[in-house]
C-alpha cells in the first residue's frame, strides 16, 4: 500500500516551489493559547518520559538480575524488588502519556497525523503492542512462587516483555522524528524506510541510556528507604554515572546527526547550559563513588535537582529544535490557506 499517496489524498494538499507536500490545515481553533500549550507539550511529556524510562529501565534490571539470581539467590530476591517497581512505574507513564498526547495533536495535527499514515501498520500496532507487555509483566511479578521451579521459563516471560518494550520506543520515536521532516515524505515507503533516517537510531540510542541511568539513580533512592547495604547502593549509583557517562558520546551524536536546517543560535543557547548541568551531576556521581562509605547518598539530592535541570533544559531544546523544523511548512500552509 501506498502510504503517501493515500494521506496527500485525504489532506488534498497543494506542492510548494521545492516539491514539498502542503498539506490543508484543519480550519478549527486551539483550544488553549499556543504558548500555554507549548509549556504543557514540554512539560507534561518530562513526567511521562520520566516513567517510560523507570518501566523500561526496571524490566531490563529486572530481566538481568533474575538471570544471575539463578547461580545467586540474593539476585534473585533484588530482581523481585524491582519487579515491583516496575508495574507501578508503568501506571503512571499510561497515565502521565495521555497529556502530551494530545497537546502535541493539538499543536502540530496535520503534522503528527501525517507521520503516523506514513507509517502505517507498526503505528496502529503500538496500542496492541503495549497491551501486551503490561499482561507480561504482570503475569511475571504475580507468578513468581509458582514458577520458582521453572526459572527458564519464568525468565522468558519478562524477556519477551521487555522485547516488546523495546520495540515500542523505536515505533514511537520513528514516528515523532519523521513528522519534522514534511520535505522527506515523499521517499517514505513504510515504517522501516523512516527508521533509517539519520537521526532515529542515536536518538533511540540516548533514550535507552537514558532509561538506565534515571533508573540507576531511581533505584539507589528507593533501595536506600528500604535498608539495602552499601554494595547494593553503590551498584546503582555506578549504573547511573556510566550510563550518563555513556550520554556524553551519544549526546553529541544525537545532535550532529539532526538535519541543520533547523539548528540555530537559541537552540545552542537552550543545549548548552543542559550540557554544564549534566557534567555538574556526572562529578557529583563521581564524588559520591569515591567516597567514604558512611557518606555515599550524602549527594543524592543535589544530583537529583541538577539532572532535574539537565531534562529542563535538554526538553525545552529538542522543542526549540522541533519549532524550527516545522515553522517554514507552517508558513507554506498559510500562504496555501491565503491562496
Amino acid at each position: 500500500m501506498n502510504y503517501f499517496y493515500t494521506l496527500f489524498n485525504l489532506f488534498s494538499p497543494v506542492v510548494s516551489l521545492s516539491g514539498t507536500p502542503v498539506p490543508r490545515d484543519i480550519p478549527l481553533p486551539l483550544p488553549l493559547p499556543e504558548g500555554v500549550l507549548v509549556v504543557l507539550l514540554v512539560l507534561s511529556f518530562l513526567l511521562h518520559i520520566l516513567f517510560v524510562n523507570l518501566m523500561l529501565g526496571g524490566s531490563i534490571l529486572t530481566l538481568w538480575a533474575e538471570i544471575r539470581g539463578r547461580k545467586q539467590p540474593e539476585y534473585d530476591l533484588l530482581a523481585r524488588e524491582i519487579a515491583d517497581t516496575t508495574t507501578v512505574n508503568k501506571s503512571l507513564a499510561v497515565v502521565l502519556g495521555v497529556a502530551p498526547l494530545l497537546t502535541i495533536n493539538a499543536l502540530y495535527t496535520v503534522f503528527f497525523y501525517s507521520s503516523n499514515a506514513l507509517t502505517g501498520t507498526l503505528w496502529i500496532s503500538i496500542v496492541p503492542l503495549v497491551t501486551a507487555a503490561f499482561l507480561l509483566l504482570y503475569f511475571h511479578k504475580f507468578t513468581w512462587e509458582r514458577y520458582k521451579e521453572k526459572k527458564g521459563f519464568h525468565i522468558s516471560i519478562n524477556a519477551a516483555a521487555v522485547a516488546v518494550l523495546l520495540l515500542v520506543p523505536l515505533i514511537f520515536l520513528t514516528n515523532i522524528n519523521l513528522m519534522l521532516f514534511p520535505e522527506r515524505w515523499g521517499e517514505v515507503k513504510g515504517f522501516f524506510s523512516a527508521m533509517v533516517m539519520a537521526n532515529v537510531l542515536p536518538r533511540y540510542l540516548h533514550f535507552l541510556c537514558a532509561s538506565l541511568a534515571v533508573t540507576g539513580l531511581f533505584l539507589f533512592g528507593y533501595m536506600r528507604r528500604k535498608g539495602y547495604g552499601y554494595e547494593v547502593l553503590k551498584r546503582w549509583y555506578g549504573l547511573a554515572f556510566g550510563a550518563s557517562l555513556a550520554q556524553l558520546g551519544l549526546g553529541p551524536l544525537n545532535f550532529f546527526t539532526l538535519p541543520w536546517h533547523a539548528v540555530n543560535w537559541t537552540l545552542v543557547y537552550v543545549f548548552l547550559p543542559g550540557i554544564g548541568f549534566a557534567v555538574t551531576a556526572m562529578v557529583l556521581m563521581w564524588r559520591e563513588l569515591k567516597g567514604p562509605k558512611e557518606k555515599l547518598g550524602k549527594l543524592f539530592y543535589p544530583i537529583v535537582i541538577v539532572l532535574t535541570l539537565t531534562v529542563l533544559f535538554m526538553g525545552t531544546a529538542r522543542h526549540v529544535y522541533r519549532a524550527a523544523a516545522l515553522a517554514p511548512h507552517q508558513e507554506n500552509i498559510k500562504k496555501s490557506e491565503i491562496r
